[in-house]
């Protein structure tokens, strides 16, 4: 039977990453260029929080996805899970919750990255916008997380069904010595 309590806790872990890569998407850095004294075009960026965002965002889909990992044992250690409908769906869902977790990854690391990186100057006279990071980046993140969270779910629940009901071997294993006359 899966645990009631590991769900709860790796929904709520999802859902503040959710809402941490969402945060990050609304406060993205803007910038504008700017004349310094010696009437040089420069990039002036407004608040780094996104950076942060992205990364806190990054943290708790990693706890998620850890502990789902943890007490499942990552589908590779442990005792043999019993064959049937439940095991397929457990290792289809791992493959497809490791694929989903990866690009969720993915896209938070590189919004963060891309967020935190600034240009100083602005190479020349006609350049009318700075580097900023380009839109849906942590939107994607957030629908991976998303995706993410739902798949791990299904996938310790399914884990847990092809576990169930599955006692330990407990028959003699060697061959019987009778008494010889």
């Amino acid at each position: 039977m899966a645990s009631t309590l590991l769900l709860v806790i790796v929904l709520v872990l999802d859902l503040i990453a959710f809402a941490l890569a969402v945060a990050a998407e609304q406060r993205r850095n803007t910038a504008n260029i700017r004349k310094d004294a010696s009437d040089r075009n420069y990039c002036h960026y407004d608040s780094d929080i996104a950076t942060g965002l992205g990364v806190g965002a990054l943290l708790f889909l990693l706890g998620s996805q850890l502990l789902i990992m943890v007490a499942s044992r990552c589908l590779c250690c442990g005792r043999a899970l019993k064959p049937g409908r439940s095991r397929a769906c457990a290792i289809t869902l791992f493959i497809t919750c490791w694929v989903t977790f990866f690009i969720a990854e993915v896209c938070l690391l590189a919004g963060s990255v891309r967020n935190a990186y600034h240009t100083k100057y602005a190479l020349s006279q006609e350049l009318s916008s700075c580097e900023t990071l380009r839109k849906g980046v942590f939107g994607a993140g957030a629908a991976f997380i998303v995706f993410t969270g739902i798949l791990s779910e299904l996938y310790y629940v399914s884990y847990s069904n092809a576990n169930d009901g599955q006692a330990p071997y407990n028959k003699d294993t060697g061959v019987r010595m009778g008494t010889y006359n």
